[in-house]
Order: C-alpha cells, then sequence, then structure tokens
C-alpha cells in the first residue's frame, strides 16, 4: 500500500520562514522530477534571504527527495527519475554547503551500507546530511555482510550505520552482529529506514546498538556513541 505524501513540519519559526518552504517546496520538488538542474538550483537561490543552507537542505532537499522515494514506491516515479533526482541533488549540496565551509567534526571512523538491496534512497539522504554537518563517512554503498566486515576490520571503523527499506535487508543486521561477535570485531551498529519504524522493537531484536528514525538524528546518535568509544 501506498504511504501517504510526507508534509514538512514548520515548528515555532516566523511566518515568512514558512511561507517561503511552502512556496517552494512543491517546486523544487517538481523540478527535480523534470530533471531540471538549472530551476533546481534556481529555487536554492531564491529562499537564499530567508533560509541557511542547513535549512534548505532539511527543508527542502531532504522532503523533495523523501517524497519522490514514496512516488516511485507507489509506481508514478521512474526509476530514472529517482536516481537523477538524487545525483542533482548531490550536486547541488556540494554547491550550497562548499567542502572548506564545512567545519569536521572529529568523531570515531564511520560509515554506511545497504546490505543485500538496492533501495538506497535513505543512504544517500544520511550521508549527505552528515557531511554537510562535518562528520566523513564512508560509503560502502550496497554489499553482503561477510564484504561489509572485511571492509571495517581494514578501515578500522566504529560506527556503522545501515539503510534499509525491505525486511529482509534489517534482518541481516543479524548476521552481521552475530559474525562481528565471531571476529572479535569492536564497532558499534546503528540502523534506521522502514523496518524499524513499523516495529520500534526491532532494532533491540536483532541485537542494534541503536536505531534512528530520520536522517537528523544520525548526528547526535553517533556523537552520543562516541563518548563510549575509545
Amino acid at each position: 500500500m501506498c504511504t501517504q505524501k510526507r508534509t514538512i513540519r514548520v515548528k515555532r519559526v516566523s511566518h515568512d520562514y514558512a511561507m517561503t518552504v511552502d512556496s517552494h517546496k512543491e517546486q523544487f520538488r517538481d523540478a527535480l522530477l523534470n530533471m531540471n538542474q538549472d530551476a533546481a538550483r534556481e529555487l536554492l537561490m531564491q529562499t537564499a534571504g530567508a533560509l541557511s543552507p542547513v535549512q534548505r537542505l532539511e527543508h527542502l532537499i531532504i522532503p523533495a527527495l523523501l517524497d519522490i522515494g514514496d512516488e516511485w514506491s507507489c509506481g508514478s516515479v521512474a526509476l530514472s527519475q529517482l536516481y537523477m533526482s538524487g545525483r542533482i541533488c548531490e550536486t547541488l549540496l556540494d554547491e550550497l554547503i562548499p567542502e572548506h565551509e564545512i567545519v569536521r567534526r572529529d568523531l570515531p571512523t564511520t560509515a554506511m551500507v545497504v546490505l543485500s538491496d538496492y533501495h538506497v534512497l535513505g543512504k544517500r539522504i544520511v550521508c549527505s546530511v552528515l557531511r554537510s554537518s562535518g562528520v566523513d563517512v564512508l560509503d560502502y554503498g550496497t554489499a553482503e555482510v561477510d564484504e561489509v566486515l572485511a571492509r571495517i576490520a581494514e578501515d578500522h571503523v566504529k560506527i556503522l550505520l545501515v539503510s534499509t527499506l525491505m525486511l529482509h535487508s534489517a534482518l541481516q543486521v543479524l548476521e552481521l552482529g552475530t559474525k562481528r561477535n565471531e571476529a572479535g570485531l569492536d564497532f558499534k551498529i546503528v540502523v534506521g529506514g522502514a523496518p524499524f519504524r513499523m516495529d520500534e522493537m526491532l532494532w533491540h531484536e536483532i541485537g542494534a546498538d541503536a536505531m534512528g528514525y530520520s536522517a537528523s538524528d544520525a548526528l547526535g546518535i553517533i556523537e552520543e556513541l562516541a563518548e563510549g568509544i575509545e
């Protein structure tokens, strides 16, 4: 069953701020669906006076990508539109928050992966949010459990973020945790995605160390876990 379209909840902000978001969010989404990078860029530029770069990321770019992901799941958006929307937003994000303006955070080595699945939109969003916040994230793409463990050992990863859309991908985390312990590897597993929102106890059952409801949760979780990592 198709989910209802996500809406942006703007709380405790000025009337002008809310009006700016509302007047641009649908236009930005449509520009992405039309694969019109120039139009999408122009809309972001129009909001520069009212919204900070991070606010434009949180209230325009991310909601648009989530809506398009929902519509693709419902069959109303083509895979090419989903793919190009993500690529356009990656380019615009680099322009919005230039590399030299990002303040790097001193945090444990962090990586992100999608296990045995090809639904990478959630991963792409979380990586963008973290990188714009100064967190260096190793993007492992889509991989199998054994491959992930090998890369974690090589890169000395301390926190692994796992993005899921399908239940079978979420259940792979149980195998990941078991093999982590067998191999004597020391890293935390953070999960997120639809299966964990539908069953709030699932992350406990599969042995994850933490669960995030949205992309914006990721930074806080990493910072909290970092306090217990040597």
